[in-house]
């Protein structure tokens, strides 16, 4: 990793961290800077071996200039994004074929055993695009942590994803799966690969909440004519009401992606940060290719704003229309949703 200490104008030279682990996946990394926290200025550091499925975790106590040796934790899985709460208490949200998470309540000395965030129900994005339901997550000013990804099961026939979060406020007892209503479950729009941002002035009932995410409009569609486009939705109170989605960018043909050995790529981690109560998603967009050259950059919008007015959307009162068991869901992947070892496998990428 490298450190910034000027606001990313310039960068320190690399670091090792976790020295020694000879494969490392999907990293995370999150510093304490909460002035409450009794390890303010702490920075773990999160990845999975794709060779044995095992979650690491790293600590530093200096602001990431040296850093511990590598914790292999009891979570088997990919995805983790640590994060901090005021107290100093870390959790890690990951996907292990459900959603699940783990912590430390001793700023990283330990690690605790995952405890279950939800079962996850997904259908697959068409195109053979490189998606899946991993976890975006975040904080909010008072500590609760929300984690949101794709998930079917508010559709009938499990036919398209839409969006969903659950909340804690300590990471071992999590609320009920939510909706977050981006369009009606009639409709036939796909959502998936979300990065979720929280101001972390604001908390509780008053949360701006915002959300960046991909998506086609029709969710039955093939590698030649899918339409991607990116898509942004935001909640002034805490997810008890949202604003209507914008469509920042697209449509964009599948074409215009580079291949990976997973599917066509469009960059499947994204994210959004608040700064000043701004929020900032950082997203990548595709144009028509100049011969075999890609075109693709990494973008942001401007004058984006999670108000208290305007357009008014809630998702009280949908209910999940099909729960699938424990051993539908293993032997039966294709009602939904993918074991663990063949997600791990397929979405594991050096």
């Amino acid at each position: 990793m490298n450190r910034s200490t000027d606001g990313g104008f310039t960068w320190s030279n690399p670091v090792n961290v976790g020295p020694k682990v000879q494969s490392s996946d999907k990293n995370w990394i999150a510093c304490d800077s909460w002035s409450t926290s009794p390890h303010y200025g702490n920075c773990y550091v999160e990845w999975d071996n794709p060779l044995t499925g095992v979650v690491l975790m790293s600590t530093s106590t200096d602001g990431g200039v040296t850093w511990g040796s590598a914790i292999a934790t009891q979570a088997n899985g990919l995805g983790g994004q640590p994060l901090v709460q005021p107290n100093g208490n870390v959790i890690v949200p990951y996907e292990s074929g459900a959603m699940a998470s783990f912590g430390s309540t001793n700023g990283g000395t330990s690690w605790t055993s995952p405890v279950s965030i939800a079962n996850i129900q997904t259908h697959l994005d068409a195109g053979g695009i490189r998606s899946g339901p991993l976890p975006s997550a975040a904080v909010d000013g008072a500590g609760t942590v929300w984690v949101v990804w794709e998930d079917c099961r508010f559709r009938s026939g499990c036919s398209t994803n839409d969006l969903v979060y659950s909340k804690s406020s300590d990471g071992s007892h999590w609320g009920a799966v939510t909706r977050i209503p981006i369009d009606p479950v009639t409709s036939t729009l796909d959502h998936f690969i979300p990065g979720i941002g929280i101001d972390p002035a604001t908390s509780g009932s008053t949360a701006h909440v915002a959300v960046h995410f991909y998506a086609y409009p029709k969710s039955s569609c093939s590698t030649s004519t899918c339409q991607l486009y990116v898509g942004y939705i935001s909640s002034p109170n805490g997810g008890t009401t949202w604003h209507a989605g914008v469509r920042l960018a697209g449509p964009m043909k599948l074409s215009w992606l580079p291949n990976s050995q997973n599917g066509l790529m469009v960059g499947d981690y994204i994210a959004t940060v608040f700064s000043n109560g701004v929020p900032h998603g950082v997203f990548a967009i595709a144009s028509a290719k100049s011969g075999s050259t890609f075109n693709e950059a990494m973008c942001t919008a401007q004058g984006l704003t999670v108000a208290a007015d305007g357009a008014v959307l809630s998702s009280a009162g949908d209910k999940p229309l099909h729960k699938l068991s424990d051993k539908i869901e293993k032997e039966h992947p294709e009602k939904g949703v993918v074991p663990p070892s063949k997600r791990a496998a397929k979405r594991s990428q050096k």
